[in-house]
C-alpha cells in the first residue's frame, strides 16, 4: 500500500498570505523569508501523533488539520488568533488529507483516511459538526480528497492505495451518487482537479462557445507517473486523455502529490513531487497539445506536497527535510527560489 508513513510537511495557501505553523505542541520556530527574520505564528494543535494536512477555507477564517491521532481539529481564525473550536472523531486509522467544500454548499469538510473511508461533515452550528455521509467504496488507504470547483456542484474525488479513484456528486434527495475507475494496480498517492473551464475542458467536437466545460482530474501514482482524466456526461464514465506527456523528462519514483494550478492564463500548468526529491512543471498552451515537462528543481529529500497561491502565480513546495520553498516564474518561463520556511519536525507550514 503506498500510504504515507513518515513525517512529511504541508503546504498550503490560504486568502490571506500569513506564515503559519501547526504543531503537536508550541515551538518557538521563526522562518526566515527572503533571509530576512520574520514573525510566525505557532499553533498549539494538541494533536498526540504526526500532522499531515492543514488547510484553510475559501475565506481564510477557519483552519483545518488533521493527524495520524486519527481526528481532525478545527480553528476559527481571526487576525492572528487561532482559537480551536472543535474537535472531529470518526476515522479508525490515520487521517491524510482535509478539503473543504466552497462556501455557497455550507460549511462542509471532506477526509480521508488510511481505514479506507471518506468521510464528509457540516458545521450545522458554532462548534457544532455533523455527519452527512460516509464513503465506504475503497478497500484501501485513501490517500488524497479534492472537492471539484464549485460550478461543477457539489463533488468530491478521492485516490485510493487501492489504485482506484471514486468521484461523489450530492444528489438534491441528499443522497451521493458514485463513478470510480481505475488508474493502476499499485496504487494512487494524489488527485487534484482542473480549474472550471480551463483550456481544452470543452471537447474538440464540440462548439468551443456553447459547450459545458468537461469536469477533468490529474493524479499521481505508485506507477511514477501522472495522468489526466476527462468526465464523459453522455456514456457517463471517466476516460482518461489522448492528450500525450512528453517523456523527455519524468519522475522515476512514486509521485507523492499533483497540483493543478488556478486557471488565471490561458494555458493548463500542472505541478507535480515525488519520493526522486524533484518537482516538474507541466504545461499544455493549447487545447489537446503536448504537456511540456519543466524540472523545478532537484531538493535534499523526498518531496511531500506541493500547493499553488490562489492567482497560480507562486508554488509553494513542502519537503522531507521539514521545509518549505515558495517559487516564482519569470516572464521566460524559468523558476527561481523566492523564500523559504523551515519548520521543527512534525510541524505543518501553511501558506
Amino acid at each position: 500500500d503506498c500510504y504515507c508513513e513518515e513525517t512529511m510537511a504541508s503546504a498550503v495557501f490560504s486568502q490571506p498570505a500569513m506564515p503559519i505553523a501547526a504543531s503537536q505542541s508550541e515551538q518557538s520556530q521563526q522562518p526566515a523569508l527572503n533571509g530576512e527574520q520574520q514573525n510566525a505564528i505557532i499553533i498549539d494543535t494538541q494533536h498526540d501523533d504526526m500532522i499531515h494536512d492543514s488547510q484553510f477555507d475559501y475565506y481564510g477564517v477557519k483552519l483545518a488539520t488533521c493527524s495520524s491521532d486519527r481526528t481532525i481539529k478545527i480553528f476559527d481564525v481571526v487576525g492572528d488568533a487561532y482559537t480551536h473550536s472543535a474537535t472531529i472523531q470518526g476515522h479508525e486509522g490515520p487521517v491524510w488529507e482535509v478539503s473543504w467544500a466552497h462556501p455557497k454548499f455550507g460549511v462542509v469538510l471532506a477526509s480521508c483516511s488510511f481505514d479506507g473511508t471518506v468521510m464528509i461533515h457540516r458545521e450545522m452550528r458554532p462548534r457544532v459538526w455533523t455527519l452527512l455521509h460516509t464513503h465506504k467504496f475503497h478497500e484501501s488507504s485513501v490517500n488524497s480528497v479534492k472537492f471539484a470547483p464549485h460550478e461543477f456542484g457539489l463533488v468530491l474525488a478521492a485516490a485510493s492505495s487501492d489504485g482506484k479513484v471514486s468521484v461523489l456528486t450530492h444528489q438534491e434527495d441528499d443522497t451521493w451518487s458514485v463513478h470510480h475507475f481505475t488508474d493502476n494496480p499499485l496504487g494512487v498517492n494524489s488527485v487534484s482537479w482542473g480549474p472550471y473551464n480551463c483550456l481544452g475542458s470543452a471537447s474538440s467536437t464540440d462548439d468551443q462557445q456553447t459547450a459545458a466545460p468537461s469536469m477533468r482530474l490529474v493524479t499521481g501514482g505508485c506507477d511514477n507517473r501522472i495522468k489526466f482524466w476527462r468526465f464523459h456526461p453522455g456514456n457517463s464514465c471517466w476516460k482518461q486523455d489522448t492528450e500525450t506527456l512528453d517523456n523527455e523528462l519524468r519522475h522515476e519514483d512514486w509521485v507523492r502529490d499533483v497540483a493543478w494550478a488556478p486557471s488565471c492564463m490561458p494555458v493548463n500548468i500542472v505541478a507535480s513531487c515525488s519520493e526522486d526529491k524533484t518537482v516538474i512543471i507541466w504545461m499544455q498552451t493549447e487545447a489537446e497539445g503536448v504537456w511540456q515537462p519543466t524540472l523545478l528543481n532537484t531538493f535534499d529529500a523526498p518531496v511531500w506536497r506541493v500547493s499553488w497561491s490562489v492567482t497560480g502565480n507562486i508554488l509553494a513546495v513542502s519537503s522531507g527535510d521539514n521545509t518549505v520553498t515558495l517559487w516564482k516564474a519569470a516572464l521566460d518561463g524559468t523558476w527561481s527560489q523566492v523564500s523559504t520556511v523551515d519548520s521543527a519536525p512534525g510541524t505543518t507550514v501553511g501558506m
